[in-house]
């Protein structure tokens, strides 16, 4: 019944804010309205994969929001309840994490698709598959973060819970752990894909971009706090509307974006950043709109068009 209601409350949601006008439908006199509060927080992750929320300040401006802020963050189920909790407006994140804290009752809305990939599974030789982390040391950022999400998803005969014996470390990362033999699988988001390559350790045995079934689904999607939501509809349509433009800068001028990202403190490499940005070919730009414009009806886990 939890569940119903949450869907309920989501779609009503949904409603309040005007759906079809966020995707580019007619002029209507709402669309001319300055947002109704000049003061957005967003919520800032470790991590390339959302850097059309990390570029979009400019054009944020020129939504009409003077006050724009950035708050820290842990990406997955952390993040998710920090927004509900309303430590910040909105943010992106990994689909997963946001329908489970949604159908605990979770006040959040998701507003649109950002792209349909971005993490890696890095494993030792002689591991070649999912069912081969049986009984192996496997690193994540945290119990709950979207690397521990995703792989708890990923599993194919086996009990996560059980079968997966999981390291978190914030000192060394567990990035730098498996570099170092010390762990035998590790799941990075960029930049920390990137590198390992770069550094030639490990073997790639799960890619979301290229791999199926992950490969047609969205993986992380925009989300806001439900009050926000309710309260500021014309606010809310404008920073879904800034951050795909954001994205459609990323699609399309992947040097110029990483460059600002970087020289923004976001992130230290531009050769990874920009490895990034290329790699990620997906992200929902302008001339992929109009695939948006259906509803994500499945709480962030909807199919892509």
């Amino acid at each position: 019944m939890q569940s119903t209601q949450s869907r309920r409350r989501f779609l009503a949601t949904l409603s309040s804010v005007g759906a079809a006008s966020l995707f580019g439908a007619d002029a209507s006199f709402a669309q001319e309205r300055p947002p109704e509060t000049t003061t957005v927080r967003l919520g800032k992750i470790y991590g390339i994969c959302i850097a059309p929320q990390l570029i979009a300040e400019d054009l944020l401006r020129a939504e009409g929001f003077t006050d724009i802020r950035y708050v820290a963050t842990v990406a997955g189920i952390p993040a998710a309840q920090a927004l509900a909790r309303g430590e910040f407006d909105f943010t992106t994140n990994y689909a997963p994490p946001l329908a489970i804290s949604i159908d605990a009752g979770e006040p959040i809305t998701i507003l649109g698709g950002g792209h349909i990939g971005c993490f890696e599974v890095f494993a030792r030789e002689g591991i070649r598959s999912i069912l081969d982390l049986k009984g192996k040391n496997v690193g994540v950022q945290s119990i709950g973060s979207s690397q521990h999400v995703f792989l708890s998803a990923a599993h194919v005969g086996l009990d996560p819970a059980k079968d997966i014996q999981w390291v978190t470390s914030t000192s060394p990362r567990p990035m730098e752990l498996f570099a170092d033999g010390k762990i035998d699988a590790f799941l990075g988001l960029p930049p920390e894909p990137q590198e390992l390559r770069a550094r030639n350790v490990g073997r790639v045995i799960v890619n979301s971009v290229l791999d199926r079934p992950w490969s047609q689904y969205f993986c992380c999607m925009l989300a806001g706090n439900r009050e926000f939501v309710r309260r500021y509809p014309v606010a809310t349509k404008r920073v879904l509307r800034a951050i795909l433009k954001a994205a459609d800068l990323c699609a399309g001028e992947p040097t110029r974006v990483a460059r600002q990202i970087v020289d923004a403190g976001f992130t230290p490499s531009y050769d990874y950043a920009l490895q990034t940005l290329k790699e990620i070919r997906t992200y929902v730009g302008g001339t992929t709109i109009p695939r948006m414009r259906a509803v994500f009806t499945r709480c962030g886990c909807a199919r892509r068009a």
